[in-house]
């Protein structure tokens, strides 16, 4: 039987809840079309798929969307020189491309976070998995030495920290993607008395500015950003590890893309 994208984001949803509102889709392709190769991505960037057309891959699942927004706009970019000269490469390439977005982040646990964890080596750490946040007592380390662990692991060459980086962190709560804003986060310091909190992103005048307050007020906490992408691809990374173990006939690579932003 030849496998086919079809199968493959059957595989992917399988278990879940089927979702009435959700980003996630085939878009393009055919559901009908057999698998030569897939590529696992946080974002079908440009040079995402000018790689996975070199690696002979045919099927892209990526994170986020394609086009510059959550929710699909790409009518409103049609005249943009950008977005046709992208557009004109899937075209012309035949690739589909699956946005795994919602279905991945309602995993048990969410497939972003347990991807991250793994990627730190934390999982033994975990003491709670919940929907937006996972909980963890790791031995105690400073947050400064944390954040150049983090760098480390994930191999990125920044992270952006707030707070006393010299506080001594044991619990700590991670959030993924842009989870770390200050509805989500700034209950979890006092409700679960954590040390240290590892986001994604966030708007910089919430988390960062009640962490700046806290700090002024003598107390420990600390706030690591390490970025969307930095914080998500690990778990596509994951889904790229677990999607070859399952289909060991078919190439199955994670093309992990250069950070967006550099520091000068």
């Amino acid at each position: 039987m030849t496998l086919t994208f079809g199968h493959i984001i059957d595989h992917l949803t399988k278990g879940i809840t089927r979702l009435e509102q959700t980003v996630d889709k085939l878009e393009p392709g055919d559901p009908e079309t057999g698998v030569q190769g897939i590529v696992t991505a946080f974002s079908a960037s440009q040079s995402v798929i000018e790689q996975a057309i070199a690696l002979g891959a045919n099927l892209i699942i990526t994170h986020e969307g394609v086009f510059y927004s959550h929710q699909p706009h790409a009518d409103e970019l049609e005249q943009d020189p950008v977005y046709q000269q992208k557009a004109e490469l899937i075209a012309c390439s035949n690739l589909g491309i699956y946005r795994f977005h919602d279905y991945l982040h309602r995993y048990t646990p969410d497939g972003i976070v347990e991807g991250l964890i793994r990627e730190l080596g934390w999982q033994t750490y975990v003491t709670e998995h919940r929907p937006s946040v996972s909980i963890l007592t790791i031995p105690v380390m400073k947050a400064e030495e944390i954040a150049e662990y983090l760098k480390k692991q994930l191999q990125i060459p920044y992270v952006r920290v707030a707070g006393n980086l010299t506080a001594s962190c044991v619990k700590v709560g991670i959030l993924v993607g842009y989870r770390g804003g200050g509805s989500s986060a700034i209950p979890l310091f006092d409700q679960e008395s954590l040390d240290l909190i590892i986001a994604g992103e966030g708007p910089e005048w919430e988390t960062p500015e009640y962490i700046r307050d806290a700090a002024r007020q003598g107390r420990d906490k600390a706030l690591i950003m390490l970025g969307h992408a930095e914080s998500e691809a690990p778990g596509m990374k994951y889904l790229a590890e677990q999607l070859s173990a399952e289909f060991p006939d078919v190439p199955v690579h994670f093309v992990k893309d250069q950070p967006a932003f550099r520091v000068m």
